[in-house]
């Protein structure tokens, strides 16, 4: 029995759009299921018994042979479905230097760029708590920090790792591409936007707001 897959998403999520991505540049046909984050129906007992009791997205499901299965988490997910692509490198060292940018994207990136970008363009600067807005300025400063690092890493080659996309290319460009939308001037990072244009010059690059089947 081949294997079929169920994204359990918010539309509006870049860790979610990053699997969906990375389906379509394999050709996985993936199906979704859409919850408002916003609304709080990750975090129903329905969502947390059946689906992730972390009560987050994105969720992969896997059904197939064993049954059906829950993958939670975006890059772990990513990996499950690229395993044995050309998007993981076979070189010993340059798989590990993805994970690195795969860590690097979780603990250096999102937190900053991908946070900003939730708070101020969905959810609004005046309904943030008191402690929300006394980190606005922390992490705008690591978020810039962050693409001033990418900026001149991809300024010694167009991919991040080896001499063509890997998974470290899809899940760093998720949130990077969205980045203006949390206030981050992209224009000031010339090879990120050169290294975003050949992202989207992929052959089965889908836009976020198109990626996925139904």
């Amino acid at each position: 029995m081949a294997e079929s897959y169920i994204l359990h998403e918010d539309l509006r999520s870049g860790n979610c759009y990053k699997i969906k991505l990375t389906a379509a540049l394999l050709g996985i046909p993936i199906a979704t299921r859409q919850y408002d984050i916003l609304k709080g129906e990750t975090r129903t007992p329905e969502f947390l018994s059946g689906v992730n009791r972390n009560g987050r997205i994105p969720v992969l499901q896997i059904d197939g042979d064993e049954g059906t299965r829950f993958l939670p988490e975006s890059n772990a997910a990513c990996w499950y479905l690229a395993s044995k692509s050309a998007l993981i490198p076979q070189d010993r060292f340059e798989q590990a230097d993805m994970l690195r940018w795969m860590f690097f994207e979780q603990y250096s990136h999102e937190p900053n760029i991908a946070t900003l970008r939730f708070w101020l363009h969905f959810v609004g600067e005046a309904n943030l708590s008191d402690e929300q807005r006394a980190q606005i300025v922390a992490k705008r400063i690591a978020g810039c920090d962050a693409l001033e690092l990418m900026d001149e890493h991809l300024g010694r080659g167009p991919w991040f790792v080896g001499d063509r996309a890997t998974l470290a290319d899809i899940v760093l460009y998720a949130y990077t591409h969205v980045s203006e939308a949390g206030g981050f001037a992209l224009h000031d990072y010339p090879n990120v936007c050169a290294w975003l244009d050949r992202i989207a010059a992929l052959p089965g690059y889908v836009p976020m707001d198109r990626a996925g089947t139904s």
